[in-house]
Formats: structure tokens, sequence, C-alpha cells
């Protein structure tokens, strides 16, 4: 009992997606094209909105944040996947390993608030428009995107502090691709049901509320609409199920993986992919395909830059 106190484990040992060869080679050509389409289309839509003066409105400076914690968000667990993929035994250090569950909770939690705060914005344009230039000025969207930093932080480190609390002395092998709070407190050598309750709670509370928060303000929208006209209502709609897609896709996975107690299921793996791979590939699909004045711009903005590669050459 004392020898095993004192060991520490140094490294995780993850099982990956599949231990078939075949599949781990069409996974990294498929995930690895993912990954680089993900960087190109929300780098594409925040050099869109930062070029094109009129984008520079509330609701294109809060996709332009999701478009920068997509990136973000994917890259804390995509390349170590990638690399995974190619090795046989598929280890990560202990540190690197708490680092990449802090980092993940961050821009997940971060991701949350943004989704949540984009739905107050297209409540207040829609429901309340005369009012929308002094409810969200520039001024109070800088000060939400601050506060939901602070707020992912202070999840972050709390998840963060729970995990490295524990003692860690006997299995290191994760049945994932990537550190999680719930995969790496199994491998404690102490009892964690607290500590799986608290992280549920505090998980699973932040994306609830969250997720009723956005329900409650689409409805409302919804309703609202009636009073609008038919090209009100066309566009208003346009917007918010582009937003209520990128909502269902995030949200659905979060509240799957972090609302329940410390119970493991086959679907796991796939609905970690979703979440950390798919969908920040998706988002800028759904935002420049369904909303024609990010389309416009984008065009506007390939025709300057042909016209200035012509006049420098």
């Amino acid at each position: 009992m004392d020898a095993q106190n004192q060991t520490r484990v140094t490294e995780f040992v993850f099982l990956g997606l599949t231990d078939n060869w075949v599949l781990e080679i069409l996974f990294f050509m498929a995930f690895s094209t993912t990954y680089v389409l993900t960087l190109w289309g929300n780098i594409l839509i925040m050099v869109t909105i930062v070029f094109t003066a009129r984008l520079h409105t509330p609701m294109y400076f809060f996709l332009s944040n999701l478009s920068f914690i997509d990136i973000c968000h994917s890259s804390v667990t995509v390349p170590k996947m990638l690399e995974s993929l190619l090795l046989k035994r598929k280890t990560i250090s202990f540190d690197n390993c708490i680092a990449q569950l802090f980092f993940l909770h961050l821009f997940a939690c971060a991701e949350i608030f943004l989704l949540t705060i984009m739905a107050y914005d297209r409540y207040v344009a829609i429901c309340t428009p005369l009012h929308y230039s002094t409810v969200m000025n520039m001024r109070v969207c800088i000060q939400l995107v601050f506060a939901l930093w602070l707020g992912g932080t202070v999840h972050s480190l709390e998840q963060t502090f729970l995990t490295i609390r524990l003692p860690y002395c006997g299995p290191n092998i994760i049945d994932s691709y990537f550190c999680d709070v719930p995969s790496v407190i199994k491998l404690a050598c102490t009892d964690t049901y607290l500590t799986g309750m608290l992280v549920v709670s505090n998980s699973g509370t932040i994306s609830l509320a969250c997720f009723l928060a956005l329900v409650t303000s689409y409805t409302v929208i919804l309703v609202s609409l009636r009073k609008q006209s038919a090209e009100g209502r066309r566009k208003a709609l346009s917007t918010c199920s582009a937003h209520l897609m990128v909502v269902a896709l995030f949200f659905g996975p979060c509240i799957f993986i972090y609302t329940r107690p410390d119970t493991s299921f086959s679907l796991d793996k796939v609905v970690s992919v979703f979440y950390t791979v798919v969908t920040p590939f998706l988002n800028p699909l759904i935002y420049s395909l369904r909303n024609e004045e990010v389309k416009s711009a984008m065009k506007h903005l390939r025709q300057r830059q042909v016209f200035f590669t012509r006049s420098c050459t």
C-alpha cells in the first residue's frame, strides 16, 4: 500500500478511436482534411468581418468571436488525435493532459456563453428594435465578451482543480482520444463519487441553464415574428435558423456527455468527435451559406483581392 501511494502516474495512454490500422489511416485523412477546412473557413469569416465595414455590427462581432473560439476549440484536441492515429502507442504526459482538459473546458464553456449572448442579441434586435442600438452598443458587446471569457476561465479552473487534487497511482488507460475530466477522474486511486457529482453539477448546470435560456429566447422571438412583415419574418427566420442549427449541434453533445453521472456509453466517442471535430467545421458553412450578407462580403473581398493582385502585376 505504501509503495502504491508513492507511485504517481506520469503519463496516460489513449485507446483512441479504433485499433484497426486501416480505419486509423482513413480517419487520419478525413479528420486532417476537416481540420484544415475548419481553420480555413473560420479564418475566412474572421477576415471577412474585419475588412467589411458594413459587418461591423454586434451580430457579426459575436460571429467573429465564435469563429475564433471554434479554431481554438478544435485545436485543443484534433492535432493530438491526428498524431495518435499515426502512432501505435498513443500517450500524453500528465501535465499535458491537465493542460488539454483545462483549455477544452475553457473554450467549450466560452462557446456556450457566447451562443447564449448571441441569442440575447437576436432577441433584442427582433423584439425591441428601437432600443437595439442603445442596448447592444459596442461597449456592451466588449463587456459581454470579456464576461464570457472570465466565466469560462473560472469554470475551467474549477474543473481542473477537481481533477488534479485527486491521487493518480494506478491505471493510466483512457478510453478516448483526448483528456477530459470524466475520463481522467475515473483513474484516480480514491473514491470519486463526490468529485463526479461536482463535475456534473457544474458542467451540467451551465449547459442546461444556457440551453433553457436559448430555448426561451428563440421561443419569444418566434412568437413576436407574427407582428413582423413578410420580409422581416423571412430575414429573422433565416438568421435565427442558422443560430438554432449551431446551438443544436453544440449543446446536444455537451448535454449528453456532461449531465449524467459517472457512466460510459458506446456512443461517447462518436458524440465527442461530433462536438470537437464536426461542429467547428460546420459552423462557418452554416453561417456563410445561409447568410446573404456574409456571402456578398466574401465575394466583394475576393474581387478586391483580384483587383489588388492585378494592380501589383
